[in-house]
Order: C-alpha cells, then sequence, then structure tokens
C-alpha cells in the first residue's frame, strides 16, 4: 500500500447507528412536532388567560358558563377523534397533522370577533372539532419512528411542549392582553388574534416539512434508515403474536383495540391525569386571580400571568429527568403510579395554606406530578398495539382523556359556584389522580404493563 493511502474506514457499528439514527430523530423530527403541540395547547388554553382578564366580564360569564365554554372544547374533539387518527393511519401524518393545523387555526382566529357566550360556546366546540385527532396523531406518528426502548426519551421531549407553553405563552397572552386597543379591539381579543396566525403558518410548513416513515427521509443514512426499518418491523411482528393478558392477540385492527382490557384500563388511568391537568390549566388563572380577594393583595396582568407560569417551569425540568431516569433504568410502572400518588395528596390542601406563595408552591408539586408521569404513560399502549389497532387505541385512551378536560372544566366552575370556592373541586381531583394510581398499580400487577429495558443495555442482550 503507498503511503499516502488512507487507512481503510472503521466499520460502523450497530450500536453506532442506533445512537445516530435516534438522534437525527430526536433533533429533526421532535422539536418540530412538539413546537406544533405548544402552539396547539396555547390555542386550547387561551380561553383561560382570556376570562379573568376582560372576557369574563365582557360576556357575563358565571364560573360555571366559563367552565362549559372550557370544557364543550373536549365533546367536539370527541366526536371526531378515533376517527381523525384512523384517516391519520391511512393517509399519513405529513398531511393529516397539516390540515389539522390550518383548520385549527381558522377557528381560532374567529375568537377575536366573539361576542356572547352562545358564540363562545359553539366556537369552542367547533375549536374542538377541528383539532380532533392531533394529539393522539402526533403521539402516534412519533411511536412509529423510534423503537419502544427509546420512546419514553422522544415522548418526553415532546411532552417537554406542554408546560412550556404555560411559562412562555402566560406571560406572552398577558403581554397581548395588555395591548388594549390594538385595532380598535380589546386585550383578550388582541390576544386571541396573534396566538391564532401561528397555527396556520406551521400547517403549511408542516405538509412539506414532515415525513410520513424513516424509509423515506434524505436525512438518515441507508444504515440508519435499515436499522430503524428493520427495529421496527421487528418489533410489530412480536406485537402481533403477543398473548395478552386477556388471552387475546393484540392484532393490528380495530377490534383489538376496542375488546383490549388494557387499553380500557390506561383510558381510567389518563382520565385521571387529564381531569387534574385542565382543572388546574383552566382555572389556576381564575384562581390567582381570586388572591386579590381571599388575601387582600393586588396584581397587574403581567404579575397574574408570571404567577400563573410559575409551577410550569419546575414541572418541565422533573419532567426532562424523570423521561430520562425511566429511560436510562427501564420504564417501571411507579414511575407512573408514583408521581399519581403525589398529586393526588398534595393538591386537596392547595386553598388551605393562608398565603399565595404557599398556594402556588403545593401546586407546582402537582403540576410537577401529573407532568412527569404523561410521557412515560405514552409510551405503555405503543408496547402492545400495532398498526390500525395502535391509532384506534391512542385515539380511544386519549377520548377518555378529552372527556375528562370536559367534566374536570364544567365540574370544577359548577362545585365552584355551588359551594363559593374551590376546595370541593381540587378534592374531586385528588380522588381522581389516586384512582389512576390505584389501576396503575394493578395493571402493572397482572403484567398489563411490562417494563422496556434500559437503554444502555446492549442490543443483542435484549434479543
Amino acid at each position: 500500500m503507498p503511503a499516502s493511502a488512507a487507512p481503510p474506514a472503521a466499520p460502523v457499528t450497530r450500536q453506532a447507528v442506533e445512537k445516530s439514527a435516534i438522534r437525527k430523530v430526536s433533533t429533526r423530527l421532535v422539536p418540530f412536532v412538539a413546537l406544533m403541540f405548544f402552539v396547539n395547547y396555547l390555542d386550547r388554553t387561551a380561553v383561560s388567560f382570556a376570562e379573568p382578564n376582560g372576557m369574563g366580564q365582557d360576556l357575563a360569564l358565571t364560573a360555571a358558563q366559563f367552565g362549559f365554554a372550557s370544557g364543550i372544547f373536549f365533546l367536539g374533539y370527541i366526536v371526531l377523534e378515533v376517527p381523525s387518527n384512523m384517516a391519520l393511519h391511512r393517509f399519513g401524518a405529513r398531511r393529516w397533522l397539516a390540515r389539522i393545523m390550518v383548520t385549527w387555526g381558522v377557528v381560532s382566529l374567529l375568537f377575536t370577533w366573539v361576542n356572547s357566550s352562545t358564540e363562545l360556546y359553539a366556537l369552542r366546540f367547533l375549536l374542538g372539532v377541528a383539532e380532533a385527532g392531533f394529539f393522539p396523531g402526533a403521539i402516534l406518528f412519533l411511536s412509529q419512528w423510534v423503537p419502544s426502548r427509546h420512546r419514553t426519551k422522544i415522548l418526553g421531549l415532546f411532552y417537554l411542549a406542554q408546560p412550556l407553553t404555560t411559562v412562555f405563552g402566560a406571560p406572552l397572552a398577558g403581554w397581548l392582553i395588555g395591548h388594549h386597543g390594538l385595532f380598535g379591539l380589546e386585550g383578550w381579543r388582541v390576544m386571541f388574534l396573534f396566538v391564532s396566525v401561528p397555527a396556520i403558518l406551521l400547517g403549511v410548513i408542516a405538509w412539506f416539512y414532515l415525513i410520513d416513515r424513516p424509509a423515506d427521509a434524505k436525512w438518515l443514512t441507508p444504515e440508519e434508515k435499515t436499522w430503524l426499518t428493520g427495529e421496527l418491523a421487528a418489533e410489530n411482528a412480536r406485537k402481533t403474536g403477543h398473548e395478552s393478558p386477556e388471552g387475546k392477540h393484540a392484532k393490528g385492527d380495530l377490534k383489538a383495540a376496542f375488546t383490549n382490557g388494557r387499553v380500557w384500563t390506561l383510558a381510567v388511568v389518563y382520565f385521571g391525569f387529564i381531569y387534574g391537568l385542565y382543572a388546574l390549566a383552566f382555572f389556576l388563572p381564575t384562581i390567582i386571580n381570586g388572591f386579590q380577594d381571599q388575601y387582600g393583595t393586588t396584581f397587574s396582568v403581567m404579575d397574574k400571568a408570571w404567577i400563573t407560569a410559575i409551577p410550569y417551569l419546575p414541572a418541565a425540568i422533573v419532567l426532562y429527568f424523570w423521561t430520562r431516569h425511566a429511560t436510562r433504568r427501564g420504564t417501571r410502572t411507579w414511575h407512573i403510579a408514583g408521581p399519581a400518588v403525589v398529586g393526588g395528596v398534595t393538591i386537596p390542601p392547595a386553598l388551605y395554606m393562608g398565603s399565595p406563595t404557599a398556594t402556588v408552591a403545593v401546586i407546582t408539586v402537582t403540576a410537577c406530578a401529573i407532568f412527569a408521569a404523561l410521557p412515560v404513560f405514552w409510551s405503555v399502549p405503543s408496547r402492545f398495539l400495532t398498526g390500525a389497532a395502535a391509532a384506534a387505541g391512542i385515539a380511544l385512551i386519549n377520548t377518555a382523556g378529552n372527556i375528562a378536560g370536559f367534566a374536570s372544566s364544567y365540574i370544577t366552575g359548577w362545585l365552584k359556584d355551588l359551594s363559593g370556592a374551590y376546595y370541593l373541586p381540587l378534592y374531586l381531583v385528588g380522588f381522581f389522580m389516586l384512582l389512576s394510581a390505584a389501576l396503575m398499580i394493578r395493571l402493572g400487577a397482572r403484567g398489563g404493563a411490562d417494563a422496556e429495558p434500559a437503554v444502555h443495555e446492549p442490543t443483542e442482550a435484549k434479543r
């Protein structure tokens, strides 16, 4: 060999291909889908910022009416949840998620000109119809890009968008509301105007940016495409022949999802988590607004926005490290049930703390618990469902969450009007979260939430 000749390139190991493929998925797809989720959740919860900052007074809303307006969104969502996810499975995530983004952006924009509680109810319902399928579609899409042992990490990165929506969205909403009079609009109408446009723009970009499957990704090397495609195909084959605790095979069809006991148990577990999540999301700004009467404090619009954001930054940090721990050590039932217990026992005494600082501190613990559990929870369904069954099963579970979104919004407002305070509604949040913990423990004991091996284990040892 001539002295100037370059030495032969070292062979690329399987572990190196796996690492680089997962890194590319984490940096190319997850941030963009997370940004879509950020805008989605901001549009969905913008009404919670508008109500205590002018909308409630302008539309003469009671707490129960606001709760109904918040919750009716989920009725619209539920109507098309499963059909939307089946359409995504058929037509591909690129087309369907882009369509959802543009549609909901247009409906969200119409909130700028709402003039009565009836119009508010109608638009909230239509917003749910427009958004139907986005969240389960995003979960399904990301789950189809990585093997199950990496799924908790990927979903954790995606889920960071939800608490960060409030961290950044609450001050943004407060800043926009402060522009009262812009274009002749009240401040809360200005907010609706400017938080809607990004959804439309992202929908157009998604049409060109997203890719439906690893085999079509030009930014993956041939080796990475082969590894991802092979791993996912082998995993789906194992799930298709996997015997469930109910004695049925997890076949890739609708019947497998709708007759699987684990799917229904997970739906109830998710109901409890989302009941707590949306009770906080929709009513925390109103609770903070009530500090003025309860504790004799005075806050500006921006003060209230920053206070609303406080619980969600620690929640995002806890979410990140909790999902990393679950990925490295192997996902266990207690990664889901443990946070549910913490949330269940902390939220009821929140309003007994005696000061705004102590109240927000307790609510922060609850928020951390909810967000720690959710991405780990979503790694479970795709372990035993594949194909159309995965699309239907994930949508069915998320439908239960949307029922909880409606129930928590309406019941929280109704109980507040009935009792005159938020003590009773928060006790109910605690009950549902403890129920989720109990069901998750039961499911784990029956082998219905099998642990994933830790990522750092050698690939060959897992086979």
